[in-house]
């Protein structure tokens, strides 16, 4: 399946999908249950205001995506020229291939990344130690909220 079109699966319940490709500027939104196989995922502000969703061995490529999600699992993928991922994510199992170049303030769970670009956890936002990052390089770290930050290359 390959869909071009804004909104894919808004409000959607018990989706699984296979070997499919995504352009949407907003996919996934105020989803539950849903997992995704072997696919390709592009746009921004993807997967919002949703509930216990996998990505596995997909290539996911998002300005602000995977954010305000209570229970997000992405294992075997890549995140492609994505920033501020995993804002107000709860109970997260994150494993990756790829570089992240920007993480804010994650709830809960668990992040395996080779690099980090920037990483905030804002204490006064949420409970930095609720997280756990398991990554050997991390450029930046910030311990105050900026939404205009970009990594730097």
């Amino acid at each position: 399946m390959s869909v071009v079109g804004n909104y894919v699966f808004d409000g959607a319940e018990n989706i699984e999908v296979h070997n499919s490709t995504f352009v949407s500027k907003a996919a996934f939104w105020n989803c539950k249950n849903v997992t995704i196989y072997d696919s390709t995922i592009d746009g921004e502000y993807l997967t919002w205001n949703t509930e216990n969703i996998k990505f596995i061995n997909c290539k996911i490529e998002s300005d602000q995506g995977l954010n305000y999600i209570d229970h997000l699992e992405i294992k075997n993928s890549s995140l492609i020229n994505t920033d501020l991922d995993f804002e107000y994510v709860s109970d997260m199992d994150v494993e990756v291939t790829s570089k992240i170049d920007s993480v804010k303030n994650p709830v809960s769970g668990k992040i395996v990344a080779p690099e980090i670009g920037i990483l905030t956890m804002d204490s006064n936002k949420i409970d930095p130690e609720k997280t756990k990052i398991n990554c050997p390089k991390i450029i930046s770290k910030v311990k105050h909220s900026d939404n205009n930050q970009k990594p730097k290359d």
